[in-house]
């Protein structure tokens, strides 16, 4: 059979190819489609390694032919594929991955002997003869199924050109979507699978024992949910049980797959026993709470659930298995993604997350609860992500946008209220709980009080704030407080101020850009109009003209408005400080040098002048470092004329340097004479105030004679006017050329008298 199929699959078209083996796994027994189980996993996702691409899921779009075949072939409730598993699943077949397709820590983790902390992957591990380093673990068939198909999106693939597989309405994406909803619906009732085995019901894997095969491994914990379910009465015949493994299984893998590619000394510190002593804390804390009945659907029988982890809360679900992860990985992107507008698709993510009130329509008593169950989700991605603004360069109306989002969705009603609280919870004091915690808890009709409910309450928040805190950073974490006077410090001085600047930046670069415009206008009727592509304002891009920068300048003002409302800052004293930034940063505050400091090698740029140069607030005059002469030919200048003078310069440059040189390094009028004609103070200044190496500056200060002025057509048309001039006034060419140059001798004598005394005043 598996001899046929691969025969098949280089000859038949895939739509062939899919209806041959829905017939396949309808009528062979498990035995026989055992065997060719991975090779279809494989063929369907693509191998591991990445070499077979499979059916390319990443680039098969609804406009397709195939397409409908293959979502219906791999529909998760109907579809023939999951039927396979679930037939395989019933007779507990294994199927083994190499440990080496694990993410890098979890692998490494492994290698060392340490057991992972996810339990996906315990009591799998498979110990071949060759060593430790090949080994496997061994999945069941669901398991193996995910693990492909999560893999799939991280495996190197080369596409072909001018396709990068990131589209989210391609076949794959659209199936991470459907089996969300299938195995973690929003009502949070799983359904059961529509495919039976002979014994009427398709069995969960066996639950994960607390020992481990080898030496060197600890003790573990088991799954959350399971940790709440196997500890239940009659917990083998629990049909909750049979209904979620698939969707625990689906989340870890995802999770863990996704995710998990931060650092093994991460990984290592969550895993200590330092990290988990706020958990452990906090379980047994819990262990008194009161217990509700619930009923899984379809069976008939009900079961006692805990209050705090009713595992048909999604939020729950998703905040047990992703946070964690999640957290760790958002903290990397928002550390390491260029400062780009790339970066949108992160900051969504981020913003999906915190906010799931959007999606699932929860009362404000659960906004509250996840906020403060996920308080460094707020905080501290907030943080980095304010250092990460004020390095962006906002006047990019993709990045004004990223601020904006970042702002309305701080700015949601009650939100900033109830992450404050969060950080006063985390803040409470260890001697007052336990002066607070009562020692039993009684409901008032078993004699206790509404105060010491109230007290549990509180005590309980203070320990899931302090349990999240110490999980994801550990118990020796030094919080930093989003509402402190710090931060409040950082967003008033150096965020607003950048916001402020980039405002004035976008207005300048709209002016000149208006400007540049009406001049190309006028000017092109004549067919005078600017040919020079550096011509724009410096720090402009293309797409930061017309309707951009109206939408910085919107995105930004509204910004400023959010802000505003979160940190409780004043709008009189925010309008005075943009005031006092307009009425310092004019038109000729503007060319000012960026913030620098003097070196042997030249000017080197600060921490401030890196911001000011990427906010488009100040910038270096970069003029043109070699040699003067030798710069490209350009279009108002007669290339054969620039190319004689070059070499009668160079002639005589060779000739005379040396006396040159001496005439304009004496100190009296001959010497000041000869370097207002040898030598170009102007640019010599240029260079000064560029990032140029000393030796660049000393080599344009030598004296010499450069007649290329000659050769510009507008020098050119100037002479021509002279003599056309001369010959009005009955002057002959020689007399002209006279004339013209003793006019050009007595200017360079009153240059040289009342220059300086010129510059001074």
């Amino acid at each position: 059979l598996l001899a046929n199929l691969k025969a098949d699959s280089t000859t038949k078209p895939l739509l062939q190819r899919c209806h041959d083996l829905v017939k396949i796994i309808d009528e062979y027994p498990a035995k026989e489609l055992h065997v060719i189980f991975p090779w279809l996993v494989e063929s369907v996702f693509g191998s591991l390694d990445g070499i077979i691409a499979g059916w390319n899921l990443r680039l098969l779009h609804s406009r397709s032919t195939e397409y409908n075949v293959v979502m219906e072939f791999l529909n998760p409730r109907y579809g023939p594929m999951m039927k396979l598993v679930y037939k395989l699943q019933a007779e507990e077949y294994k199927y083994e991955i190499p440990v080496n397709y694990l993410p890098g820590p979890l692998k490494a983790c492994i290698q060392e002997g340490v057991l992972p902390d996810c339990p996906l992957f315990h009591n799998k591990l498979q110990f071949p003869l060759s060593g430790l380093l090949t080994l496997n673990i061994a999945l069941n068939p669901f398991e193996f199924f995910m693990f492909n198909f999560a893999f799939c999106l991280i495996t190197p693939k080369n596409f072909p050109p001018g396709q990068h597989g990131g589209s989210t309405d391609s076949a794959y994406f659209v199936l991470v979507d459907i089996y969300l909803k299938y195995f973690l619906p929003s009502e949070g009732s799983v359904p059961p699978s529509p495919f039976s085995d002979s014994r009427g019901s398709v069995t969960a894997p066996s639950p994960r024992s607390s020992s481990v095969s080898f030496t060197g491994y600890g003790v573990h914990s088991p799954s959350l949910l399971k940790h709440h379910i196997f500890h239940q009465p009659s917990v083998n015949a629990d049909p909750a049980a049979q209904e979620i493994w698939r969707t625990e299984t689906l989340l870890q893998m995802f999770v863990e797959v996704w995710l998990h590619h931060y650092s093994l000394e991460m990984y290592q510190k969550l895993q200590s026993p330092q990290v988990k002593l706020a958990l452990l804390q906090y379980r047994l804390s819990m262990s008194s709470m009161p217990y509700q009945p619930y009923a899984p659907p379809g069976s008939g029988t009900l079961h006692t659930y805990q209050v705090l982890l009713p595992f048909h809360s999604p939020l729950v679900v998703v905040q047990r298995f992703v946070q964690q992860k999640l957290y760790l990985f958002l903290q990397h992107c928002f550390g390491h993604w260029p400062l780009d507008a790339s970066f949108r698709a992160v900051l969504e993510t981020w913003l999906s997350y915190i906010q799931p009130w959007r999606y699932t329509g929860e009362k404000t008593n659960v906004q509250e609860s996840f906020v403060q169950e996920n308080l460094l989700m707020y905080t501290k991605l907030f943080q980095v992500f304010l250092n990460r603004a004020v390095r962006t360069d906002l006047v990019n109306a993709k990045n004004a946008l990223m601020v904006f989002r970042v702002a309305k969705v701080f700015a949601q009603p009650n939100l900033a209220e109830m992450i404050l609280k969060g950080e006063q919870l985390f803040l409470e004091p260890e001697h007052v709980l336990h002066h607070r915690q009562p020692r039993g808890y009684l409901t008032p009709g078993q004699g206790g009080s509404y105060l010491s409910s109230r007290q549990r309450v509180v005590t309980d928040m203070v320990f899931r704030v302090k349990s999240h805190v110490y999980a994801l950073e550990g118990q020796d974490c030094q919080y930093k407080q989003m509402f402190g006077t710090d931060l409040r410090g950082a967003v008033s001085l150096s965020l607003i101020q950048i916001i402020a600047q980039a405002r004035q930046t976008a207005k300048r670069i709209s002016d000149h850009s208006s400007e540049v415009a009406a001049n190309n206008s006028f000017l092109s009727w004549f067919g005078l109009g600017s040919s020079d592509l550096n011509s724009t304002f410096p720090g402009a891009e293309p797409e930061e003209s017309g309707e951009c920068l109206k939408k910085t300048h919107e995105f930004l003002d509204r910004a400023l408005e959010n802000l505003c409302q979160i940190f409780k800052l004043n709008q009189g004293q925010l309008t005075q400080l943009i005031s006092n930034l307009g009425s310092s940063q004019d038109d000729g505050n503007c060319k000012q040098l960026p913030d620098c400091i003097q070196s042997d090698s030249g000017l080197i740029l600060t921490d401030l002048g890196r911001r000011q140069i990427i906010n488009g607030l100040r910038r270096f005059d970069v003029p043109y470092q070699g040699d003067p002469e030798l710069q490209p030919i350009r279009s108002y200048e007669n290339a054969l004329l620039v190319r004689l003078f070059y070499r009668i310069s160079c002639l005589v440059n060779h000739r005379l340097g040396g006396h040159m040189e001496a005439v304009c390094s004496r100190p009296d009028f001959l010497g000041r004479l000869g370097r207002y004609y040898l030598t170009d103070p102007d640019w010599t200044f240029r260079l000064r105030q560029s990032p140029t190496s000393r030796q660049t500056v000393e080599r344009s200060r030598q004296p010499r004679l450069s007649l290329r002025p000659l050769a510009s057509y507008r020098t050119l048309l100037l002479l021509l006017l002279l003599y056309m001039l001369g010959a009005l006034l009955s002057f002959g060419p020689a007399s002209s050329t006279a004339l013209i140059l003793a006019g050009g001798f007595l200017y360079g004598l009153l240059v040289a008298l009342f220059g300086d005394k010129l510059k001074t005043h």
